[in-house]
């Protein structure tokens, strides 16, 4: 108990550290438009929900791998798991809402003990699509997991999972030694069950961030250079391929600080800051749910503490789909990362 509160006060503690220094950029030319002006000057403030179509959840921060750009701070070493008292409140929303997308995320959410049930309840109760965020090397991680692919097969999930590059030099360099050959084999392991193959219904999508301070090149060209690559020298398929801008937060934060990249790369993203982008950021069909039942708009500002605007409420056990749905989304220095460019979300590109 004791360890518990220790963690959750150095959570917090880091929440307002990160908060602080995204509030107070600064560069030589002075201080940095907010991201209220910038949206207000665009008449896009405040920013508002379409439809909440996705419940995404994050089952807990524990996870196989330890990424320099995880923007989770997830880890071996985190406690934090979603207890299955809270998974029910979450199917029991699902249940009575028309929300028919579920979005589950960790960590490497197959490490909950609670995830294969969640799953199977889920789509007992007649979920229409269930996205898993897998960071593929779990299925190699442990005999235990080596059933995933079967297990995925078997309940239609699709599979949405981070592959930084298609050679292993860049790969490893973000995700750790041998991280790339485990990948190769866990996709390999989904092609054998028939993800990302023609005509099995079974989507393999691949989600791409960059490995530095700088955006994402354009997804179609990347996806056609992914295909190629990984099918000429693995002769692995997939489906799709997502480009995520790294967002400015938890280790990625660390890194532009570490490496004086940070004001340049806030000036990078305000620069790219397109208002056609605006409209298909993820907070505004999606809710995001943290490991102790806590609402969020995004898994962005889950990980800053920014908790959904208090009178649609903030936990799920005051979950009301109306109010949530004509909320003011909770927006900040770093939503300048979503709306960059080609714009950024949880499905790639929003233009």
């Amino acid at each position: 108990m004791i360890k518990s509160l220790h963690a959750r006060h150095h959570q917090l503690a880091n929440h307002q550290r990160q908060i602080e220094i995204l509030e107070n950029s600064v560069s030589d030319s002075g201080q940095l438009p907010t991201f209220k002006k910038k949206m207000e000057s665009v008449g896009k403030f405040p920013l508002r929900p379409s439809k909440i179509e996705i419940l995404q959840v994050n089952v807990g921060y524990m996870c196989n791998q330890t990424c320099k750009h995880c923007h989770v701070d997830a880890g071996p070493d985190r406690l934090e798991i979603m207890q299955r008292k809270t998974i029910q409140q979450c199917l029991d929303i699902l249940k009575k809402t028309k929300i028919r997308t579920l979005d589950i995320t960790g960590g490497a959410p197959e490490m909950n003990p609670d995830f294969t049930w969640f799953v199977s309840e889920a789509r007992a109760i007649g979920v229409s699509e269930i996205i898993v965020r897998s960071n593929l090397t779990i299925m190699t991680a442990n005999p235990k997991y080596h059933s995933l692919p079967a297990f995925f097969k078997l309940n239609g999930v699709r599979i949405c999972s981070s592959l930084p590059f298609y050679n292993a030099s860049k790969t490893d360099r973000q995700r750790g030694e041998g991280v790339f050959d485990r990948s190769i084999t866990g996709l390999k392991m989904l092609n054998e069950v028939g993800y990302g193959k023609p005509d099995t219904g079974l989507i393999l999508d691949l989600v791409y961030n960059p490995s530095g301070a700088f955006l994402p090149g354009n997804q179609e060209q990347l996806q056609r250079d992914f295909k190629k690559e990984l099918k000429q020298h693995f002769n692995i398929d997939f489906n799709s391929l997502f480009t995520i801008t790294n967002i400015p937060i938890s280790r990625f934060l660390d890194f532009l600080i570490d490496t004086g990249n940070y004001d340049d790369y806030m000036e990078k993203l305000i620069n790219a800051f397109n208002p056609a982008a605006v409209s298909g950021v993820m907070c505004r069909n999606t809710i995001s749910v943290d490991w102790q039942g806590y609402l969020y708009d995004c898994d962005f500002n889950q990980m800053l503490g920014l908790r959904t605007e208090f009178p649609a409420g903030r936990h799920l056990d005051g979950f009301d789909i109306e109010k949530l749905e004509h909320r003011e989304i909770v927006t900040g220095q770093h939503c300048f990362a979503c709306t960059a460019g080609a714009g950024s979300s949880c499905q790639g590109a929003t233009i």
